[in-house]
C-alpha cells in the first residue's frame, strides 16, 4: 500500500483519524500541491480527480476522498470506533460529518480558493472571486449554528469523539492559517477546539 500525502486539511484529517485509531499509515509519498504535482501525471494516473490524500491498496486500487479512506480504515481496524460500532451510531456520525462538510468545510474551502488562494488555484479550477466574502460568511453562519447545537456537550456527536470532530478540527485549524479565524462569539466551538487540539492526534 501507499499513502499519498501533502500539506492541507484533507491529508491532516486522515492522518489524525489514523493517529486516533493507532493505525499505522503505509509507505508515504509526498505530493507537492503548491507546485501542482497533484494535477499532473503520474499522480493523475492514480487519482484522476487530482485531490489529496489518496491511498493505493495492495490490489492496485486507489481510494481517494477523506471519508472513503477513513471508512476503509475503520473496517480494517474497528477499535476504537470513530464512525460507529452499530448501524445507528454510524448513521449518526455520518449525519453530523455531512453537516460539518456542507455547512463549514465546503464554504470555508471555496472562500479560501476564490479569495486568498486565488493565485494558486486560478489555473486549476473554476473560481468565484466575487463570491469569496459570501462563502466565508456562509461558513461563519454554519459555525454559529453548530455552536448552538453542541451547547452542553464535549463532542460534535453527543457522547462520542468521531470523524465529525476530526473533520471540523482539521478545517478550523486550516481556516485560522488562511484568514478565517474562529469567531470568539462561538464559545462552545472555541472550547471544543481547545479540547480537541490537546489530543495527541492533533499533532499528526
Amino acid at each position: 500500500m501507499k499513502f499519498y500525502d501533502s500539506v492541507g486539511p484533507n491529508p491532516k484529517l486522515v492522518r489524525m483519524f489514523a493517529a486516533e485509531k493507532g493505525y499505522p499509515l503505509p509507505d508515504t509519498e509526498k505530493v507537492d500541491i503548491v507546485k501542482g504535482e497533484n494535477r499532473q501525471e503520474p499522480y493523475l494516473l492514480k487519482n484522476p480527480a487530482g485531490q489529496l490524500p489518496a491511498l493505493t491498496l495492495d490490489d492496485g486500487r486507489t481510494i481517494a476522498e477523506t471519508t472513503a479512506i477513513c471508512e476503509w480504515m475503520e473496517e480494517q481496524q474497528p477499535e476504537p470506533p470513530l464512525i460507529g460500532a452499530s448501524a445507528a451510531d454510524r448513521a449518526e456520525t455520518r449525519m453530523w460529518t455531512r453537516r460539518v462538510e456542507w455547512l463549514v468545510v465546503q464554504p470555508l474551502t471555496a472562500g479560501f480558493r476564490s479569495g486568498m488562494g486565488v493565485k494558486m488555484f486560478q489555473d486549476r479550477m473554476r473560481l468565484f472571486p466575487e463570491s469569496a466574502d459570501a462563502l466565508i460568511a456562509s461558513a461563519g453562519d454554519g459555525l454559529a449554528w453548530l455552536n448552538e447545537q453542541i451547547n452542553g456537550r464535549e463532542t460534535i456527536v453527543p457522547g462520542r469523539f468521531t470523524l465529525a470532530d476530526i473533520a471540523l478540527y482539521a478545517f478550523l485549524e486550516f481556516g485560522a492559517q488562511v484568514g478565517q479565524p474562529l469567531d470568539s462569539a462561538n464559545a462552545n466551538i472555541a472550547a471544543w477546539f481547545e479540547r480537541t487540539g490537546a489530543r495527541p492526534s492533533a499533532q499528526a
